[in-house]
């Protein structure tokens, strides 16, 4: 672990263009599942206890890109790096004052803790400490011939995060003078420091073509388990028409009594939705008591909802609602509801369910003294 009193921050240098991966928006601001290949790696370090804090490195001209990438992530300002990675991790180290410092690469979106603590441990008795994985295939020299089978006993592909003290690294860089190394470790080695090899991870693969995506997406699939929520809304009839429902108004001789647009159907998918990130209820989060919500459009708590799920690396898989009630017909309206949940949630209409019943006269929605919905909602999140 760190010594007494070092802060331990990381640096994520995400100045590529990741040209090999094609297409306009560089893959570290592209959404991996639900949250950016950016966001993914910030996430990984920031939540480790003995980071203090995350700092990003991007291209010049990338900053509202990176910023619609992380959300709300507290990164610090955005640290302009160069051409060369070099460049770019040296701009970083200008904005860190001292301590440890944990060089990543932000195309490496996943970093277990134990990878951390154990370059942390290293620490104590080198000047560094990379992760390190054996190389499992046979390697040769040549081109279409092979020339010679080269032994690979001794060799090791070389992972990131690595930790350094940011003075022993500042110190390697002046002395490597120019140059584009390829990391940090082979600036410290030309510099005569003492480097640890710690056992890397296959989560900390790189995602630099098609493949790797596909790897990663797949990858971090494995990672999510299904949860399932479900929501129940009640309000009454009031006043004039129309009702909110689904997002859209439908005509009816009465509306509906609440502190918001009183929406039941959104209202119920919200509750579903909160559920199963457990996050709480729709009372916790939009209390009626504040009277900021008073004739809120309801729109704004299931998009919240699904925010809030995406933010935590979560997917929305299906939701489905039932309204209750013996009027008005929504059957009229169905489709339009279900484009229009769909729409506020993100998704295809395909994962959208929208059905009407009745209680046959029988309690208060059979006497039309209101409506009621109940809904449920599966998701993929992490365990």
């Amino acid at each position: 672990m760190p010594k007494t009193g070092q802060s331990v921050t990381a640096l994520i240098v995400a100045a590529g263009k990741g040209s090999r991966m094609g297409g306009a928006l560089p893959k570290q601001f592209r959404k991996l599942a639900s949250k950016s290949v950016l966001a993914h790696a910030v996430d990984a370090l920031a939540s480790h206890p003995h980071i203090i804090a995350v700092r990003v490195v991007i291209a010049a001209g990338w900053e509202e890109q990176a910023r619609a990438a992380l959300g709300s992530r507290d990164v610090g300002d955005f640290i302009v790096g160069g051409v060369e990675r070099t460049d770019s991790v040296r701009a970083g180290l200008a904005a860190i004052d001292e301590g440890i410092v944990l060089v990543h690469d932000a195309a490496r979106p996943f970093c277990p803790h134990g990878v951390v603590d154990r370059l942390l441990a290293a620490l104590d008795d080198t000047d560094g400490a990379v992760p390190v994985l054996p190389v499992a295939d046979t390697l040769a020299k040549g081109g279409r011939i092979l020339d010679a089978i080269v032994d690979r006993t001794s060799l090791l592909r070389v992972q990131t995060p690595q930790a350094f003290q940011v003075e022993d690294l500042l110190f390697a860089y002046r002395e490597a003078g120019g140059g584009a190394p390829t990391d940090e470790s082979s600036v410290m080695v030309n510099a005569g420091l003492k480097i640890a090899a710690v056992a890397g991870d296959a989560m900390l693969e790189k995602v630099t073509s098609p493949a790797d995506w596909l790897r990663a997406e797949q990858m971090l699939s494995a990672r999510l388990v299904s949860r399932t929520g479900m929501g129940f809304d009640v309000h009454a009839f009031a006043g004039e028409g129309p009702i909110m429902l689904g997002g859209i108004a439908i005509p009816h001789e009465c509306g509906l009594a609440g502190h918001s647009d009183a929406d039941v159907v959104l209202h119920a998918i919200t509750d579903a939705l909160l559920g199963a990130g457990g996050f709480g209820d729709l009372g916790e989060h939009f209390p009626p008591s504040d009277p900021q919500w008073k004739g809120a459009s309801s729109d704004i708590f299931l998009a919240r909802a699904a925010a809030l799920i995406r933010d935590a690396g979560g997917i929305i898989d299906f939701v489905d609602c039932t309204v209750i009630g013996e009027a008005p017909r929504v059957s009229s309206y169905r489709e339009a509801m279900r484009r229009r949940v769909a729409d506020i949630l993100g998704l295809a209409e395909g994962q959208v369910s929208i059905k009407a019943t009745t209680t046959e006269k029988l309690g208060f929605t059979g006497r039309r003294e209101g409506l009621a919905a109940q809904a449920v909602a599966t998701i993929r999140m992490e365990a």
